[in-house]
């Protein structure tokens, strides 16, 4: 187990903000907050290079490209978009309606189609080399002109790809809408999974990548912390999900993914996500973060919690115990080399009372969300779906659910790690409940 440390900070030029970015007020360039930026420097927590970490990421896409022997990956998932140019523009209307695509050719030229062609949203990047317009293929956008404006946005891709890559036709696509898949085929372009190529270029995270996801996970746990401040009973879980949120964009963090917080009898099964209810005295509170936070990072932990001034119940504490086990064994084991079936049948076992509404995975791979790898449990695992090893740079969060069919509650935790080049550092800080670790102690002091 690797103990955390942080590098020294890096001097600080002039109109410059901590991570290397213009200290300008009105800049188009999102980014953290004041308070962010001040909160890590009480941690002694580095800001991350964000020119060198966006000239990483360009690298890692190229010698993937290099390594398949594809002339270019065309990007429209927005975390895809996201982590080529880092550009976010509406991130969640782009989910359901994708009008943007990015192109990175294997010689390193970058194209981004932008809403309207507006090319200031992404002019504080220059890795991005042009912007262009017409990637809007959905039918709210095109209309029963899509077939037409597919062909369009076909060949202005073929023409990039004749630029930048020659006589070779062969890309990869990671997610695109049925008229521009079928238009790209019909010019001749040879298609190959865009989203392998993407999942395992992100798996691996740079050192820059890594300093934005720990200052990412500190100002995520600061709203956590402020969140468990505020929770009592009588709010209701949208009042206490709404802490989260709200401390989250105080920040620079952009948005909350899920709405994986509930009590008392609704935290049994788990995904029931919060509403209404107004939490009672003396109950358990369970949440799931999911949370995209600064830089776009996600910071993905769970922890459950009692709510009011009486004591759990033995079966509470007993399972809170048996959930923290499961996490914490799990992740203390994991070093570089291990292959994803070593892990999986490694794990610790999963009581059978428990067996029938665990979690749909041991673990997963984080980074701009909850990304590849995936770990099943042992009994879930199937050759020819994950057959790699760890590496070092990896991030996975290791997680349990834990609750008896038909029981009054269930217990939720997850802790997020990174692989290190001889084992594993736990980022995690946020800590668990007093009252239901039991006397319980965990070795990390949370």
């Amino acid at each position: 187990m690797t103990a955390t440390h942080h590098a020294h900070h890096r001097r600080i030029t002039p109109g410059m903000r901590p991570d290397n970015t213009p200290d300008d007020n009105d800049r188009i360039e999102i980014g953290p907050t004041r308070l962010a930026y001040d909160e890590w420097a009480a941690a002694g927590l580095e800001c991350p290079d964000l020119p060198a970490m966006r000239l990483h990421r360009l690298k890692r896409i190229r010698e993937s490209l290099a390594a398949r022997d594809l002339a270019a990956v065309l990007l429209t998932d927005p975390l895809n978009i996201r982590y080529a140019a880092d550009a976010p523009n509406m991130q969640l209307w782009n989910t359901h309606n994708p009008f943007r695509a990015c192109l990175v050719t294997a010689d390193g030229h970058m194209a981004v189609w932008e809403y309207k062609g507006l090319a200031y949203l992404t002019s504080y990047n220059p890795l991005v080399k042009e912007v262009l317009n017409g990637a809007s293929l959905f039918y709210f956008s095109t209309g029963d002109a899509a077939e037409a404006a597919a062909e369009r946005f076909a060949g202005a891709v073929e023409s990039l790809i004749r630029q930048h890559a020659g006589s070779n036709r062969r890309i990869a696509v990671d997610k695109m809408m049925r008229h521009g898949f079928q238009a790209l085929e019909a010019i001749g372009l040879e298609i190959h999974d865009g989203e392998e190529v993407m999942e395992k270029t992100r798996a691996v995270k740079g050192p820059d990548e890594i300093r934005a996801l720990r200052c990412a996970q500190h100002a995520c746990e600061a709203a956590l912390a402020e969140m468990r401040r505020q929770t009592a009973p009588g709010m209701t879980e949208n009042d206490v999900w709404a802490v989260l949120h709200a401390e989250n964009i105080r920040r620079g963090g952009e948005w909350i993914e899920t709405r994986l917080l509930s009590s008392g009898l609704r935290t049994n099964p788990w995904f029931q996500e919060c509403g209404p209810r107004v939490i009672g005295e003396n109950e358990i509170l369970a949440w799931d973060t999911d949370l995209v936070g600064c830089y776009g990072m996600c910071v993905d932990i769970s922890r459950t919690w009692f709510i009011g001034e009486g004591e759990p119940t033995a079966e509470m504490i007993a399972t809170h115990q048996e959930a923290y086990r499961q996490i914490t064994e799990n992740w203390m084991m994991l070093k570089p080399g291990m292959t994803l079936k070593e892990v999986s049948h490694a794990t610790r076992p999963m009581p059978a009372e428990f067996n029938a509404l665990k979690y749909g995975c041991v673990m997963h791979g984080v980074g701009l969300c909850d990304e590849w790898p995936t770990v099943k449990y042992p009994d879930d695992w199937a050759d020819d779906e994950f057959d790699y090893a760890l590496e070092p740079g990896m991030l996975l969060c290791s997680e349990a659910y834990l609750g008896r069919v038909g029981g009054g509650f269930g217990v939720k935790l997850e802790d997020q790690v990174l692989i290190t080049e001889d084992g594993v550092e736990n980022l995690t800080r946020c800590p668990f409940d007093v009252k239901l670790m039991g006397g319980l102690k965990d070795p990390l002091g949370r």
